[in-house]
């Protein structure tokens, strides 16, 4: 029987020096439940965390931004609704929609935050079945060329927790045909649809590729004996998920593929 490694003493990957200077900014709101694990992730991969509050009315000298999973104000009127309103919100939207393309993810309830900010197309409405979904999700790597998943191969299947209740993915037909032509569909729910997403699409990106968002949690597959490592006779590894906190450092740093 194989050990595990204690809680802490996990170590997902040999982190480069030259990573430690990329700052990732990870947002908390009222109600924000995955912070910590994202700020986590981003140290596993090398990087350097900084924590950012809803409130707060500069970005400070990060060069990424994580808006993580939770509940963000309750979902109050609409998952998301509000918290597009949050001062630190409008200086996220202006810096990924400047000439530097901040490299922004969504995670969860982040990418409902990001529809809501317009900041991605399309909307985030409840499961088709009406419930809370919690369960390990294949993923197909649909687009490797966005700044957080250059680590990724396309076509890649990789294996990572999803729980929500509000993770229907819908747009009208143009805006889904635009995202299929434009190779802006980034991941792709395979063998079980959880929510009902319109074409199976679990995650997409901007025009630019600085911004994602997805609906699962790539927080939660980052370190060795602690993730999911195979689903329905598809093998994978537990830090399938680690690969979008090593893209964006590789990106910041100047690694593009």
């Amino acid at each position: 029987m194989t050990e595990l490694p204690l809680i802490g003493e996990a170590i997902a990957v040999a982190a480069e020096p030259r990573l430690a200077g990329a700052r990732i900014g990870v947002v908390t709101f009222p109600g924000t439940l995955d912070d910590r694990d994202a700020a986590r992730a981003v140290r596993l991969a090398g990087g350097t965390a900084v924590e950012l509050w809803h409130a707060d009315t500069e970005l400070g000298d990060v060069d990424a931004v994580v808006i993580p999973g939770g509940f963000s104000y309750g979902d109050y009127l609409r998952a998301g609704a509000i918290a597009r309103f949050a001062p630190l919100m409008s200086k996220i939207i202006d810096a990924a929609n400047s000439e530097a393309k901040l490299p922004v993810l969504g995670i969860c309830n982040g990418f409902q935050i990001l529809t809501e900010s317009h900041l991605l197309p399309g909307s985030m409405i409840k499961n088709d079945h009406l419930k809370f979904m919690c369960r390990d999700q294949v993923l197909r790597v649909e687009n490797s060329n966005t700044a957080w998943t250059l680590d990724y191969q396309a076509g890649q299947e990789i294996i990572v927790p999803l729980k929500n209740q509000d993770g229907q993915y819908i747009a009208d037909e143009k805006t889904l045909d635009a995202l299929e032509a434009e190779g802006r569909v980034v991941f792709r729910y395979v063998g079980f649809n959880p929510n009902g997403s319109r074409r199976d699409i679990a995650g997409i990106s901007n025009a630019a590729g600085n911004v994602v968002g997805l609906m699962p949690h790539p927080e939660h597959a980052v370190e060795a004996g602690f993730g999911p490592e195979s689903l329905d006779g598809i093998g994978g590894s537990d830090t399938d998920g680690l690969g979008f906190f090593t893209s964006v450092l590789t990106k910041i740093v100047g690694g593009d593929k």
